[in-house]
């Protein structure tokens, strides 16, 4: 694990660790590299639940929720589809905050519309999910580790803004 991945899961654990907010993962492509990263800190299990791999459609419909119109409609590698993934995940394992991964990996599996390297990253709560999209085909390894880590780092940036409103928040509220 690359130590840039190290550091973002350390400030994630940081935030979350006696805020008692949990978190839970979504993924394809990645195949549980995401929780891997996240448990790769001690004390992970304070706030994260789990993960559900949902490599096919199928298992993106029974365990996640994800609509089989979506599918049809805009494929597994979508926007529309990583953020049905966090509210599932969310949902599915009753958490506060998800991340979601899916995309084209490659070497093979591109499509002119969508091409070796599109990888969609979703984030957030099930009311309020992010979405990133990977264009770049920089080989099979490195848009699996270019993908966990900037899953990790948009997450992390979505933290600490809903950490910052809500602290604000907490200060209109005391004067």
């Amino acid at each position: 694990m690359k130590f840039g991945t190290k550091i973002l899961s350390r400030e994630i654990q940081e935030l979350l660790y006696d805020s008692g907010k949990t978190l839970c993962t979504a993924e394809s492509c990645t195949g549980g590299r995401i929780a891997e990263a996240i448990i790769a800190v001690p004390g992970a299990s304070n706030y994260f639940k789990g993960g559900i791999i949902s490599y096919t459609n199928e298992v993106k419909e029974r365990l996640l929720h994800v609509s089989h119109d979506t599918l049809e409609a805009h494929t597994a590698v979508s926007e529309e589809v990583a953020r049905e993934m966090v509210v599932g995940a969310c949902e599915a394992l009753d958490c506060d905050y998800a991340i979601s991964a899916t995309g084209v990996a490659g070497p093979t599996g591109g499509t002119p519309a969508i091409p070796v390297g599109t990888i969609w990253i979703g984030y957030g709560t099930k009311d309020d999910v992010r979405a990133f999209m990977l264009s770049e085909d920089l080989g099979r390894d490195r848009n699996l580790a270019t993908a966990t880590n900037m899953a990790l780092r948009l997450f992390l940036d979505y933290l600490k803004e809903a950490t910052a409103a809500n602290s604000d928040m907490g200060q209109v509220s005391a004067e």
